[in-house]
């Protein structure tokens, strides 16, 4: 009895001696005395409690030290098959496709795309031996082909080669694309210019690097998809105004301010986001009027000039010199020099600090490689052009013109675009077909507002896309028969925040005589007579 008593006592000491250890041990560690303060008064309190965490601190310690990527060895969870039941599994698995197949419609407008053969221009050769008028693609200034470029492309090609291996910000910046960007920037009067690679990246990535969740966007319901995608990324708090009507504009921006004051918010960024000339009907926005309601609301303006820029004004600088507005006013100002200079890439020019905070914040700048050297020495050889001859531009509005004095006198054709617009945009006048009147008659204005907070109008024009389409397909295919290459305004049914009325897309370009524009407009006329006469 005494040896057992001896044991226990020994038992009883080591731990007590390991308790005070432990103990000793315990509040060494910074914070210690918090938890034995509250483990005892939780326990003092509900004793069942401390047992239950206790239970959870054990449970959550072998959760985590429990490996989760551990397969059962056994196996006994799993189901055996044997090598023919495997075979039959895999021979009747049928993977989801990437895509859907085309639709019959799709596919009949992906062979209908005229093929060219050699260089493209004002008269290209197609696949089929057709010299062609080509009023599809942008060639505003007939800069396409020109002598002057070509041999400095080539030189420059000599030099430099062909791509610049690297994104703009690391190491693939050449001279050649500081003297671009400084071209730019001279050309259009502003303090600096910096250069994108790729023209639809440009205004989605100068977006989203100056606007931010919680600054406010109020934009045009009109604008292009890469404006779209933009507004999408930046994550703001977007208002809409109806199209082009600075009337709902200057309404939008009074509500957004009112807005703010009744929920005493603070003051935020605030932009206006708007096309100089729209991509998807050639209106042109009022640049003067806009100016005026950015400086009196205190908003930013946000000036997407990608068709505007070297198609109109005197020497194609775009909007601010067509309305004599200093191009400073404008906070940033982006342009294609794809479509304006016909070379590649975007631009987004303004003072200083707009464009250095892109340098660092621009994704498309810091993530994309920069532009080919020998498509900026093109653009700047096509600057320099530009500024030395300005009767190209006087040859393109003399070409608008004339186009614009045949197909506006055509009864089934309805022509949105602005009449200075190189790009002119033909729609399908409704009350000369034989449709329902809630198929063929266009919304009537209306003096209500449309709601800021919804990019759909109040009133959405009412149209039959698949018939449009088909209309205006089957008058490409005759106007090419006689010739002339036009185009349907392309469209991403679904993608797009709103259906834009279809519509046939030319192109004019000062490479064309009068003579030649004069000849390729009758024939588009007697193509819309011919195909939608049909349907009387």
């Amino acid at each position: 009895m005494n040896s057992s008593s001896q044991s226990l006592e020994l038992l009883f000491n080591f731990l007590s001696r390991s308790y005070t250890t432990l103990e000793t041990n315990f509040y060494r560690i910074p914070g210690s005395a918090v938890v034995a303060r509250y483990v005892k008064s939780s326990h003092q309190n509900d004793p069942g409690r401390t047992l239950l965490e206790l239970i959870l601190i054990i449970f959550a310690i072998r959760t985590l030290l429990q490996s989760r990527t551990r397969g059962d060895q056994s196996g006994k969870h799993f189901i055996q098959f044997d090598e023919k039941e495997i075979d039959e599994l895999v021979d009747e698995w049928t993977p989801e496709p990437l895509a859907q197949e085309l639709t019959p419609e799709e596919q009949a407008d992906l062979a209908s795309v005229p093929v060219i053969v050699g260089p493209t221009g004002p008269k290209p050769k197609l696949s089929s031996g057709k010299t062609v008028i080509n009023l599809a693609s942008y060639n505003f200034t007939g800069l396409v082909g020109n002598e002057d470029i070509k041999a400095a492309a080539i030189d420059t090609l000599r030099k430099y080669g062909l791509g610049s291996c690297g994104p703009p910000g690391f190491y693939g910046t050449q001279d050649v694309h500081i003297q671009l960007e400084q071209d730019i920037a001279d050309f259009l009067g502003t303090e600096a210019a910096i250069l994108y690679s790729q023209a639809f990246s440009t205004i989605s990535s100068v977006i989203p690097a100056f606007c931010k969740r919680g600054d406010v966007i109020v934009a045009d319901r009109g604008v292009n998809f890469a404006i779209q995608k933009g507004l999408q990324i930046s994550r703001c708090t977007v208002r809409w105004y109806d199209h082009n009507d600075m009337a709902s504009l200057e309404h939008v921006l009074e509500s957004v301010e009112k807005e703010r004051r009744k929920r005493k918010g603070p003051l935020t960024r605030r932009f206006i986001v708007t096309e100089g000339i729209f991509d998807h009907d050639g209106a042109m926005s009022d640049l003067p009027k806009l100016v005026e309601l950015k400086k009196k609301y205190k908003y930013r303006l946000i000036l997407d000039e990608s068709v505007s820029f070297g198609s109109v004004g005197r020497t194609g600088r775009g909007l601010t010199e067509l309305y004599n507005v200093p191009a400073s006013e404008v906070d940033m100002l982006v342009g294609s020099v794809a479509n304006g200079l016909s070379s590649c890439g975007g631009f987004c020019a303004g003072s200083h600090i707009v464009v250095n905070h892109q340098r660092i914040n621009g994704t498309s700048f810091v993530f994309s490689a920069a532009m080919p050297a020998l498509l900026t020495v093109a653009a700047s050889e096509g600057i320099n052009i530009l500024r030395n001859t300005p009767s190209i531009l006087s040859t393109l509005q003399e070409n608008v013109r004339a186009v614009r004095a045949i197909l506006d006198r055509v009864d089934c054709i309805h022509i949105p675009s602005h009449p200075a617009s190189a790009v002119i945009h033909l729609q399908i006048r409704w009350n000369t077909l034989q449709l329902p009147a809630s198929t063929a008659t266009p919304s009537s204005p209306t003096s209500k507002l449309s709601n800021p907070l919804s990019v759909k109008p109040r009133e959405q024009p009412q149209f039959n896309v698949e018939l449009e389409e088909r209309l205006l397909q089957d008058v490409v295919e005759e106007a090419l028969a006689q010739g002339v290459m036009v185009t349907r305004a392309k469209r991403l049914r679904g993608q797009e925040l709103i259906d834009v009325r279809p519509s046939i897309r030319l192109a004019l370009t000062a490479a064309l005589s009068r003579k030649d524009c004069e000849k390729a407009a009758n024939v588009v006329k007697a193509a819309f007579v011919k195909v939608v006469g049909k349907r009387r």
